[in-house]
Order: C-alpha cells, then structure tokens, then sequence
C-alpha cells in the first residue's frame, strides 16, 4: 500500500471526480475573500479539505446523556456561519465542502492541519473506506479553557490516500454502509 501523490490526486479528481469541487494548487484566502486563510487545495501527497459554513455545536443544556445507539439531536445547536466559536473543553460537527467518491482499491486517512493543532483543536474524521461516497463530517474538539474559532471557507484538515495492491473482497458500498451518500453534517447513526 503506498500513498498517492499531488499528480495522482489531480488525475483521480478531474478524470474520476473523486473530489468535488476540486482546486488542483494550494489557495490561500480567507472565508472573507482576503488572502492570508488556512490553505487549501492539493498538496505534495494529500488534499487540504475546506469547512462548509454547517455547524452543530454540542451542548448539555437538555441535560442528555451522549449515546451512539440513542443519539439525541437536542444535543447540539444549529448555526450556520463564516466562523463558528467553540466553547472551552467542548465540541463541534461540521463537513466538507468538497464531497468524496473514494476509490474501490484506496484507503482515505485524515489527519488535522498543523494550525488548527497548535491551538489546541483536535480534528478528528474516521477513514474513509474503499468505495464510500459523501460529504466528510468533521468533528471538532477545543481540549483548551478558552473559545475557540473554525473558519468556514478554509482548510482545516488533510486527506491522505493509500492505494492498496489488492482490490478488496468487500467495499463500503457493497455493504450499504450507514453514511454511504451522506451530504451535509450527519450525526450518528445505530
């Protein structure tokens, strides 16, 4: 298995549509149109995803218990915005402007972008398997005590993508898995 480089990344996105809507370079502007945001776009082996304007912040102000089997929707709050604030030792759901068609013989690992880290918000986003297609719902965490800002608009995360040998037995979307499709923040499903 090895990882996909920038000249892999372009040919997959324009020939196959594997990323959508897709920028072949690295962009550097801002939610307000103004250079100097977090980029996005192609790097030398991955992909800088942007933020969607989409936010679900959690909060405790129904008193629920998080359950991944019985989730409550009354959990979070609804905001849609440039920049969404996160409360101190919280956490946030967003997605992708870019929506994804993995390949059948690719294995799509994210990891948060340098930035973001050094202020304290984790990025977390599971693989995106073999043949999964959608949206990326991102989950944000501020481990700090103090707010913390994403920005809408601008990256936030990178998409790294291992080609495997071997095409598998068994893909996501042979499976029907439960976020195959997913467009917008998608909350858990049992």
């Amino acid at each position: 298995m090895t990882i996909k480089s920038d000249k892999w990344i372009k040919k997959m996105a324009t020939e196959q549509d594997m990323i959508s809507p897709f920028e072949a370079g690295q962009v550097r502007v801002g939610h307000d149109g103004k250079a100097g945001g977090i980029s996005y776009g192609t790097s030398s082996y991955g992909y800088d995803v942007r933020c969607a304007r989409e936010f679900k912040i959690f909060t405790n102000i129904n008193s629920s218990v998080v359950d991944p089997k019985n989730f409550d929707e009354n959990s979070f709050v609804d905001i849609v915005s440039d920049v969404c604030i996160i409360p101190p030792n919280s956490f946030a759901l967003a997605h992708t402007v870019e929506y994804f068609k993995i390949p059948r013989d690719v294995l799509t690992i994210c990891l948060g972008k340098s930035t973001y880290a050094r202020c304290g918000i984790i990025v977390n986003v599971t693989p995106l398997e073999p043949e999964w297609e959608g949206h990326v719902t991102l989950e944000f965490s501020n481990t700090t005590p103090l707010p913390a800002k994403i920005y809408a608009g601008e990256g936030v995360a990178q998409m790294l993508f291992f080609q495997s040998d071997e095409v598998c037995d068994t893909s996501y979307k042979d499976r029907a898995g439960k976020y195959q499709g997913q467009t917008g923040v998608t909350l858990p499903k049992s």
